[in-house]
């Protein structure tokens, strides 16, 4: 249930109300509260998905497999929470389901394993891409990449221009929103051409859906994968809602109990979606914290909108008052409260690493699992992107290309961007400390 205040009115899910809101980290060997600033990596758990967490756990027992009271009740938990996950990203639930992966990753792995692709299908995909847009379809089907202009954007044009492009696609597959730049692409338009010429449409909200409602059935979206671990939800459940028409034919991404209806050694007889596509015993504990979150979030909307929109704001006023800085992708325009950026003269692990040592603020460094989008990002040429491959198979970790990104929440304090401002004006005025070790991510 979302936090309300005395009037009844559903309250944001402040820092206060997160677990670990309030840790205290050493700095200098002073204790000092973390300011997490890296919540498109991770957020911590609201208390609201704690309690219904805690309140479910008595119950907690096998889903569609025992005759037992607490069996039949986390069976009916779980049921429920398909069908609200459908609805809260306004599919229909006579043509959508709810499929519970890990996170957006396996869900997209998932889907491009069922899909039955080929070496002769295409799939129009962006530079914009986190790696788990672009490694599934690569490893199933050819990519036609949609590129970017040195802005780190594309517009709507130029999908259309690939999916125009022969071989007719079969897919197209575009992230909701950029987990590097906070950039949104203009979804309703590019899905409205895809669906025009036939193509289904796939989207990466693990960025999207944190962040701004989505209305499937209005989008005209086939398939939306997203993760727990981003909107409060730390329990290790994400969610694919796809049109079950999709998972009708063909065999499962796993095998195992639970997704057949008979089995001998030379025949198997698959069950109907959802429970063939849901092998094993299911994470129905995340998948109760996943559903808790989604109705705190949907009760707050509004109001964290607002919220987020002051975030942005106040992010561009303090990064452009930090001398040095050069911000990647756009810094107009409708974005997620995040933003990446690199110090002219500073590695960016040190800038990093500074930032925790010196201010106990958690921010992310590296590439993001987005490497491609990077290297535009950073205009790096052909050569140099060899060059980082070379670098990275001779685990060179400290010439690898990168950037530090920092990401706000609904939750996230608006004096805590003051606070980031404050320590990057700091950590940029004293160079040359020694640099600090970090991946190519």
């Amino acid at each position: 249930m979302a936090a309300t205040s005395s009037s009844g009115t559903p309250t944001l899910p402040a820092r206060e109300r997160l677990v670990g809101g309030d840790l205290l980290v050493p700095v200098g060997g002073v204790p000092r509260r973390y300011v997490d600033l890296d919540a498109a990596a991770t957020t911590s758990a609201s208390e609201a998905v704690v309690r219904a967490v805690q309140e479910f756990l008595p119950w907690y027992s096998s889903v569609h497999r025992g005759a037992g009271a607490k069996s039949r009740f986390s069976s009916a938990r779980y049921e429920e929470a398909r069908e609200s996950l459908v609805r809260f990203v306004g599919a229909d639930l006579a043509t959508h389901v709810a499929l519970f992966p890990r996170n957006t990753t396996e869900g997209l792995n998932l889907l491009a394993f069922r899909l039955g692709l080929t070496r002769d299908d295409v799939v129009v995909t962006t530079a914009v891409e986190h790696h788990a847009n672009l490694l599934p379809w690569r490893r199933h089907a050819r990519l036609r990449i949609v590129d970017v202009a040195r802005s780190g954007t594309f517009d709507v044009g130029a999908v259309v221009a690939a999916l125009d492009a022969r071989p007719t696609p079969r897919v197209l597959a575009v992230s909701g929103a950029s987990n590097v730049t906070g950039w949104l692409p203009e979804l309703s338009a590019i899905a409205a051409a895809a669906r025009e010429r036939g193509v289904l449409v796939v989207v990466d909200g693990a960025q999207l859906v944190p962040h701004r409602p989505v209305d499937m059935a209005a989008l005209g979206i086939d398939a939306l994968a997203w993760s727990g671990h981003k909107m409060f939800a730390p329990f290790g459940a994400g969610c694919l809602v796809v049109d079950r028409r999709l998972l009708v034919e063909g065999e499962p991404f796993l095998v195992g109990g639970g997704a057949v209806r008979a089995v001998s050694y030379d025949e198997v007889v698959w069950a109907d979606p959802p429970d063939r596509d849901d092998a094993g015993s299911p994470n129905v504990v995340g998948v109760v914290a996943l559903a808790a979150a989604a109705e705190e979030l949907h009760a707050t909307r509004g109001a964290s909108r607002s919220h987020e929109d002051v975030l942005v704001r106040a992010l561009d006023e303090e990064l452009a008052t930090v001398p040095g800085l050069r911000r990647l992708g756009p810094a107009a325009g409708d974005r997620l409260p995040l933003a990446a950026f690199v110090i002219d003269g500073m590695p960016y692990g040190e800038v990093a690493g500074r930032l925790a040592e010196e201010h106990g603020i958690g921010v992310r460094s590296g590439c993001f699992c987005a490497h491609p989008y990077l290297s535009r990002l950073l205009a790096l040429g052909d050569d140099e992107v060899a060059r980082f491959h070379a670098d990275a198979r001779a685990d060179r970790d400290d010439r690898l290309p990168g950037a530090v990104r920092v990401s706000c929440s609904s939750a996230t304090d608006l004096a805590d961007v003051a606070i980031l401002g404050e320590a990057l004006r700091a950590v940029s005025g004293r160079q040359g400390r020694r640099p600090h070790p970090v991946g190519a991510g």
